[in-house]
């Protein structure tokens, strides 16, 4: 386990390998344990960094600010603290969107982007998780908290089973989601969903200058699939790998196609 302090709170993060570095972020509800496997496969040629947002995993919690924005300061922070001049950024679902707002930052810091499953319009996001980050959620966990832990119980149960719903191995999946809920609290779950649902970034990918590749699953309940046709036309020169028989995890659905695509277009795109 590593860690390194920032401004808001303290960071961690998993490093393994040599080379070139990458930085890896996960989405919503997860954290580094997501990309256990792809550190390992990358790691034979670059140097990865998986990282845990405020919130999420084993970083501080109480940092006050748990929005997208503040996400992309914790990457830029993280790279600033590190010596990492400048470095491709492969992020998960809201780790993606963060990627690109990143990127359209700070793009002298950013080489490339590689997005999965991520959304360019929170528009996009299924119907539950826009529901969940309705802002009153957070008004009310905050003046009744017991009714938030008494929701999260819930809904590890509840992921549990729709977890093999949500990909090929259930099981592991499942396993990911009991684990990193048992360490959220409402402010993290509710506010990052809620500012992850009003972003919209049409308007700007298209300026970004630097390659952008997105990989989407045909079977994605949780982001619409729709979002790889918006990145394409948003951002014409973008590459789009689209997983006919893969959901919202295509790291877990089709692992070794998903770490081809990802090294190739890290090495060539």
């Amino acid at each position: 386990m590593a860690t390194l302090v920032t401004e808001q709170g303290i960071v961690h993060y998993e490093t393994y390998g040599r080379g070139r570095p990458v930085l890896l972020l996960h989405g919503w509800l997860g954290s580094w344990e997501l990309w256990r496997k792809t550190v390992e496969e990358l790691g034979k040629e670059f140097r990865t960094y998986a990282v845990d947002f405020w919130g999420f995993g084993d970083s501080d919690t109480n940092t006050g600010d748990h929005s997208v924005n503040n996400y992309v300061a914790l990457v830029e922070q993280f790279m600033d603290r590190l010596g990492i001049v400048k470095a491709p950024l492969v992020g998960h679902s809201m780790g993606g969107t963060v990627s690109l707002s990143m990127a359209l930052r700070h793009p002298e810091k950013i080489v490339k982007v590689i997005v999965i499953g991520s959304p360019i319009q929170g528009s996009s996001l299924s119907p539950l998780l826009k529901i969940a980050g309705y802002k009153g959620w957070m008004e009310l966990s905050e003046s009744a908290p017991f009714l938030f832990d008494a929701f999260l119980s819930g809904l590890k149960v509840s992921l549990r089973g729709y977890s093999y719903l949500l990909s090929r191995d259930g099981k592991r999946l499942g396993d990911m989601f009991a684990s990193d809920l048992s360490k959220l609290t409402y402010a993290p779950f509710f506010e990052s969903i809620g500012t992850l649902r009003e972003t919209d970034l049409r308007s700007e990918v298209g300026a970004l200058k630097m390659p952008v590749m997105g990989i989407y699953g045909k079977r994605d309940l949780i982001v619409s699939p729709n979002q790889a046709q918006v990145l394409k036309q948003v951002l014409p020169a973008s590459t789009v790998e689209f997983y006919p028989d893969a959901g919202h995890f295509p790291m877990i659905d089709a692992p070794d196609r998903f770490h081809a695509h990802v090294r190739h277009f890290l090495n060539y795109g």
